[in-house]
């Protein structure tokens, strides 16, 4: 598929900027900006450099960080799993053979990959970033084109920096109106989610329009992003705006002087064309958003906070019903119960998602003056070293000690499960992660996903509930 000549979206206007070779009935090959590395999934990658007797072409334009088997307790222990150590020490060897920056773990500047990316200004408009990672559509709120790439993938953009694509198709997701208060970026795509399901968005580049968007921080920006793929998308975009040029402005690979207006200019292009076509279109009203909650095991089964769990019986679709049945079974409620009546035994609050400053300030506010209740467990991990600092700097660690809470060391912790962080079977969490499938957070685990907010309000109550509960 050739350049469109008339009136253009974002993404396509990326992904024209980017194309090196088109050729008929062939997927498109794709210059790489960015690509982005942890220990997960990676070390088959370099196998295949190793096999082949390839280099990496451009390390320049890679950057590796141990984020997924880390521990967040203590950081200067032994890895005591031993497939999460192996791997840690895979991808410190790795990096160190083909020259690869690496973030290793008690870095200032480690952390989960797609919270350091844009803290180091590593992501701006325009360009094209890849990780062997779904949530790398974080990165979009920038206004670059932003998606996970699979193994053998990942082998052929070190080798040559580019990627074999087929063109991806566009969605526009348009939220007017304000977000009223006491909603977050968390609940506005959990709502779009829910909406649309977990296909809505399949083989489409997802972008996010409209006041409610525009509104919405750097964070927010980047929350929205980060779970388009939960939507099925390939990506999640937002236009850059003045919001994101005074978030870029002054991180350490944001460009200076004369080329930051250089680059600013060029930045201000990329934006969808009056009268560019979407092969779908999503319209929502900000005002009507509640806070959400998820009931079932998987970010499309929500509700909000106060509805009841859904009656299978009440669904058309036949493979719905099924799936809510499953569902429900496996998180052991029954239809008709209110989600407020809903006990945790633990809660989460971290992850790609939900591990920036913002999120834990929002944490904070409300455990100020207030104690975790009785038997619920805790787990607070910032995205970054450079967030766990500077939530020190402001005092929230204190805030969080007092109400019985640690502020650990940076860490995809119990979103992935694949370190020391896990729930046990049975154990029933709000977390503010962005997946609830069958055991994502632990064999048995029982995941409800929400915004940091709620998390925190439901430390305190013991149960699934809002800010505003815990004043009545």
């Amino acid at each position: 598929m050739t350049a469109s000549a008339g009136p253009r979206t974002l993404a396509d206007k990326v992904w024209d900027s980017h194309v090196v070779r088109q050729a008929e009935s062939e997927p498109d090959l794709l210059y790489i900006d960015l690509h982005l590395l942890h220990e997960l999934n990676t070390p088959v990658a370099f196998d295949l450099l190793r096999e082949s007797g390839r280099t990496v072409r451009r390390p320049d334009l890679t950057l590796g960080t141990e984020d997924h088997n880390t521990p967040t307790k203590d950081i200067t222990k032994v890895i005591e799993d031993h497939a999460a150590r192996h791997q840690v020490e895979l991808m410190r060897s790795n990096c160190e053979q083909f020259g690869i920056e690496l973030h290793r773990l008690g870095d200032e500047r480690q952390g989960i990959v797609h919270v350091i990316a844009p803290e180091l200004g590593l992501a701006q408009p325009g360009m094209t970033i890849v990780c062997c990672d779904s949530h790398t559509t974080t990165q979009g709120a920038f206004g670059a084109l932003a998606f996970g790439i699979g193994t053998s993938q990942v082998a052929h953009v070190l080798a040559t920096q580019t990627l074999r694509m087929g063109r991806m198709k566009n969605m526009r997701v348009t939220v007017n109106g304000a977000l009223p208060a006491g909603v977050s970026a968390k609940d506005l795509v959990l709502a779009l989610i829910h909406e649309v399901g977990t296909a809505g968005g399949q083989g489409h580049v997802i972008e996010y329009c409209g006041s409610a968007i525009e509104g919405l921080s750097m964070e927010g920006r980047m929350t929205v992003c980060n779970m388009s793929v939960e939507a099925g998308a390939r990506a999640g975009m937002v236009a850059p705006d003045e919001t994101t040029f005074a978030y870029l402005k002054g991180r350490p690979h944001a460009p200076t002087g004369a080329d930051w207006k250089v680059e600013l200019a060029e930045w201000r292009t990329f934006r969808t064309d009056p009268g560019a076509v979407f092969d779908r279109e999503v319209v929502f009203d900000a005002s009507t958003l509640s806070p959400f909650v998820t009931w079932g095991t998987n970010p499309a089964q929500s509700v909000r906070l106060d509805g009841v769990v859904p009656d299978p019986a009440e669904l058309d679709d036949p493979a719905a019903r099924q799936a809510a049945r499953r569902a429900l079974d496996y998180m052991g409620l029954a239809p008709g119960t209110a989600m407020r009546d809903i006990g945790v035994d633990a809660v989460f609050i971290g992850s790609c998602t939900n591990g920036r400053i913002e999120d834990l300030r929002a944490a904070a506010e409300v455990l100020d003056g207030r104690s975790v209740a009785d038997g619920v467990e805790v787990v607070l991990v910032p995205g970054s070293e450079s967030v766990r600092r500077q939530a020190m700097d402001e005092g929230l660690d204190r805030v969080f000690e007092k109400a019985g809470i640690q502020l650990r060391y940076s860490g995809c912790s119990m979103c992935a499960a694949v370190n020391e962080d896990r729930l046990r079977a049975g154990q029933r969490a709000a977390s503010t992660n962005n997946r609830n499938f069958e055991g994502r957070q632990g064999k048995g685990s029982r995941t409800h996903v929400v915004s940091p907010a709620v998390a925190a309000a439901s430390a305190v109550a013991g149960r699934l509930c809002s800010p505003e509960d815990l004043e009545a």
